[in-house]
C-alpha cells in the first residue's frame, strides 16, 4: 500500500489540499523576498521553511554538482536535518499502534528525551524486558503522505517548466525528484534500512575493526527500527579518544581503508559519512545510520580506477575516456572542447603529489567539467562524490596527517595487482591477435569492394564536422525567424484584404476572420521581437 501511494494518487490529489499547500509555498517565497534576487543562502532558507520534502530535495541537490554551481551545493550541505521533537506521548502511541500491544510488554523503559530528531524519524534510548539496552527509531506520523503530496506538486511544476521553456539546457527536475523520492522511500522504510545493515555487516565480516549496530528483526517493522545501543565515542571527539589512549592517525588510516574498500571492492558504501555516523567502540569503527547507502556498478568502479591512473600518468586521452564512461550525456558532445577542458584540468596536476592532493577538490573539478558539457551522472556517482567530500573533510579535521587520496590510490594499485592474472591476459592477447589477423586477411577484399562501389557510383560518405553544431543551430534559428516573419506578413496582408469585403460575421464592423488574422499576426510578431531582443 505504502509503495503504491504516490503512483495511485499522483493525478488525484484533492484540489483543496493542493491549493492550500500551494498557498503555503507562495507565502514562504514572499516572506523570503524571492523576487529581490536568489542567493545560495536564500535558497537554503527557503527549503528549510518549506518543510521535510524540500529539505530532502536540497540535500539531494547538494550531491549533484553536475546540475548546480558549486557555491549552491556547498550551501545546501548546511541544510538542517534536526527537527522539533515530538511529544513522548505521541511516540508511545505510535509504538503501541504498530505493535498492537502495550509498550511495557516489549520495553522495560523508554527514555522520554529523544537522542535525535530529524524530519523523517525520532530516536529514543530504551531497555528491553530482558534488560538489553537498545535504540528505537520511530517514524513521524503522516510523513509519507506529506512528502507524497509535495512530490505531486513539484512534479506538476516541473512538467509546467518543460512546457513553457523552449531551451534544452533546463535542469531535468523530474529526474531529480524521482531520485529524491527513491532515497526518501528507502529512509522511510525501516525494513529496507535493516536489510542495508545486514548487507553491510556481511560485506565487512572480514574486517575485524569494523562494526555496525545489530538489528532486532523481530521488533522491526516498516515504521519502527530497533537496534543495538552503541556506547562509544564520536570520531570527531579527538580529545576523548586520545584520553582513552587511541592513536588518531591509526584510527584515521583504518577509517580511510575501510571506506575505500566499500567503494572499490564492495561497490556498496555509506552515503553520509559525517562524524555523527562514525563512532569508536573498543577500538573498532562503528558505522551508524545506514538508511542511505550508495551503489557503484563494476563499470563505474572501472571508470574511477581509470580516472585515477590517468591522473597519475598525465594521460589526457585516457581521462577523457574515463569522464565519458562516468557520465550520461544529455545531448551532443563537443569532443574537441571536452578534450581541451580536461587538458587544462590535467595541467594543474602536472607535478602530482598524492600526499597533498585533495580528492574532494578533484571531484568538484571533474563534476564542473561534466556540468559545463551537459553530461549528467547517476545517483551512485553523485553519492560517491558527496561521500568522498565528506569523509575527506572528516579525516582532515580529525587526523590531518593521513591522506585519504593516498589510501585510495594505494588501494586501487593493490586491487589491480590482486585481480591481475598473467594467464588470463595472455589468453586475451591471443584472442585479440587472432581476430586482428582475420580482419587483416579480409582487408584486400574489402578495399576491392569499396573501389568497385565507388566506380559504379554506389559509395556514400557521411561527414560529421566537429564544431559545426553551433553554426547549424544559428542557421536553424534564423530560418525559423524568417518563416515566422513571412507568416506574419501573410496574415497581415490576408486580414487586410478580408477587411475590404463584406464578409460576416463581423466584430465592430470588421470581419471576424480578419480580426483573428490580425491577432495571430500580432502574437507571432511579439514572439519574433522577444526572441530578437533576448538574443541581443
Amino acid at each position: 500500500m505504502w509503495d503504491g501511494l504516490l503512483g495511485e494518487k499522483e493525478n488525484t490529489l484533492p484540489l483543496r489540499d493542493s491549493t492550500k499547500r500551494f498557498r503555503e509555498m507562495v507565502e514562504v517565497l514572499r516572506r523570503r523576498h524571492l523576487l529581490q534576487g536568489i542567493t545560495p543562502v536564500k535558497i537554503r532558507q527557503i527549503l528549510e521553511d518549506l518543510g521535510p520534502t524540500f529539505v530532502k530535495l536540497g540535500q539531494i541537490m547538494s550531491m549533484r554538482p553536475d546540475f548546480l554551481p558549486q557555491e549552491y551545493c556547498d550551501e545546501l550541505t548546511k541544510l538542517q536535518t534536526g527537527a522539533k521533537p515530538l511529544a513522548f506521548s505521541l511516540i508511545r502511541d505510535i509504538i503501541e499502534k504498530e505493535y498492537g500491544c502495550r509498550w511495557s510488554q516489549i520495553f522495560r523503559s523508554i527514555d522520554e528525551a529523544a537522542l535525535g530528531s530529524a524530519s523523517i524519524a525520532q530516536v529514543h534510548q530504551a531497555v528491553l524486558t530482558n534488560g538489553e539496552r537498545v535504540v528505537v527509531k520511530v517514524q513521524r506520523p503522516g510523513i509519507y503522505e506529506v512528502m507524497a503530496k509535495d512530490i505531486v506538486l513539484l512534479k506538476r511544476a516541473a512538467a509546467l517548466l518543460k512546457v513553457v521553456s523552449n531551451t534544452s539546457d533546463v535542469i531535468d527536475f523530474s529526474m531529480i525528484l524521482d531520485e529524491m523520492w527513491t532515497i526518501a522511500k528507502q529512509e522511510m522504510d525501516f525494513l529496507m534500512e535493516a536489510s542495508h545493515i545486514d548487507e553491510f555487516r556481511h560485506l565487512n565480516a572480514d574486517a575485524p575493526y569494523v562494526e555496525c549496530p545489530a538489528v532486532y528483526h523481530k521488533l522491526t517493522t516498516s515504521r519502527i527500527l530497533v537496534m543495538e545501543y552503541i556506547d562509544g565515542i564520536r570520531f570527531d571527539d579527538v580529545a576523548a579518544l586520545e584520553a582513552q589512549g587511541f592513536d588518531m592517525d591509526h584510527l584515521g588510516h583504518r577509517l580511510g581503508e575501510n571506506y575505500v574498500k566499500q567503494i572499490v571492492e564492495d561497490g556498496y558504501f555509506h552515503a553520509d559519512p559525517h562524524p555523527g555516523n562514525i563512532w569508536i567502540r573498543g577500538g573498532k569503527i562503528v558505522w551508524l545510520d545506514l538508511g542511505m547507502m550508495g551503489r557503484l556498478s563494476s563499470r563505474d568502479r572501472s571508470a574511477l580506477r581509470k580516472a585515477v591512473f590517468a591522473l597519475a600518468n598525465h594521460d589526457t586521452l585516457e581521462m577523457k575516456a574515463a569522464v565519458l564512461s562516468l557520465g550520461l550525456p544529455r545531448g551532443r558532445i563537443d569532443h574537441t572542447r571536452l578534450y581541451e577542458d580536461i587538458a587544462v584540468l590535467m595541467e594543474q596536476y602536472r607535478d602530482l603529489d598524492f600526499g597533498t592532493l585533495q580528492m574532494g577538490l578533484l571531484t568538484r573539478q571533474i563534476m564542473n567539467v561534466l556540468r559545463v558539457h551537459h553530461i549528467g551522472i547517476g545517483p551512485g556517482l553523485s553519492m560517491f562524490a558527496r561521500g568522498v567530500l565528506t569523509i575527506e573533510g572528516v579525516m582532515r579535521l580529525c587526523c590531518p596527517r593521513i591522506s585519504f587520496v593516498e589510501i585510495f590510490a594505494h588501494s586501487l594499485e593493490l586491487n589491480f595487482r590482486k585481480h591481475f592474472n598473467w594467464q588470463a591476459e595472455l589468453d586475451k592477447f591471443k584472442r585479440e591477435g587472432y581476430v586482428l589477423l582475420k580482419k587483416t586477411m579480409r582487408l584486400p577484399e574489402q578495399i576491392s569492394d569499396i573501389l568497385r562501389m565507388t566506380m559504379s557510383g554506389q559509395t556514400k560518405v557521411n561527414l560529421d564536422l566537429t564544431g559545426s553544431e553551433e553554426p547549424l543551430r544559428r542557421i536553424d534559428q534564423m530560418m525559423n525567424k524568417l518563416i515566422i516573419g513571412m507568416i506574419s506578413s501573410a496574415l497581415l496582408l490576408g486580414s487586410s484584404i478580408i477587411c475590404t469585403t463584406q464578409m460576416s460575421p463581423r466584430l465592430m464592423e470588421i470581419p471576424l476572420l480578419g480580426v483573428f488574422g490580425y491577432l495571430a499576426a500580432l502574437i507571432l510578431c511579439g514572439r519574433l521581437l522577444w526572441d530578437i531582443i533576448r538574443s541581443h
